[in-house]
């Protein structure tokens, strides 16, 4: 099975999802293809006090959102699954409508249409409904949506805690091969 997994990374909140994904990808073995938009740069800088090239240092390699040609444009580069964490309305709206209009976008499209998981970790509340109907058209694509709604009822200590339980389902979720979640033991 292929061992890459790329991540997209917008402007929503949410950047210690995508730092956390990529510190566990690294530590499963995974090869991370990244791309972040503009906004995504500023709103890491932001909430985690890191600079693109900080950022990028947390992937295998690091493409720039402008660059079409890279090799996470086409299909005939086999991945495992993407996911954009986190995954702004806007994007998302573009993922929804097939608006290739940038790598992130591209990357998104050609994982939906090789068939490939695509796991979006939306940030936005309360959700209008051009929100809920984009979320509609991607998950009849074949796209899983996945607000990053902690589960109380592991009664995490921390935010540390809740983040990194919602990574581990959002890999298991893509298919990545040791991903950890904690299941539900009943009451």
């Amino acid at each position: 099975m292929t061992r890459r997994l790329v991540v997209g990374i917008t402007g929503a909140t949410g950047a210690v999802y995508a730092r956390r994904l990529l510190e566990r990808a690294r530590e499963l073995g995974l090869e991370t293809h990244l791309v972040v938009t503009p906004a995504g740069v500023l709103n890491v800088h932001h909430e985690l006090g890191l600079d693109r090239r900080a950022l990028e240092a947390l992937a295998t390699h690091a493409h720039a959102p402008g660059d079409v040609g890279a090799c996470i444009a086409s299909g005939s580069f086999d991945t495992a699954a993407m996911v954009i964490a986190p995954c702004s309305m806007k994007t998302l709206a573009a993922v929804a409508h097939g608006l290739s209009d940038n790598l992130l976008t591209r990357a998104a499209d050609v994982t939906l249409k090789e068939r490939r998981r695509l796991v979006l970790m939306v940030r936005e509340t309360p959700f209008n409904l051009a929100h809920l109907r984009n979320m509609t058209a991607v998950t009849e694509m074949g796209g899983i949506v996945f607000p990053p709604l902690p589960a109380f009822y592991l009664k995490p200590a921390s935010i540390d805690e809740l983040v990194a339980e919602s990574v581990e389902r959002v890999l298991a979720l893509a298919g990545v091969g040791g991903a950890e979640p904690r299941a539900w033991q009943g009451l």
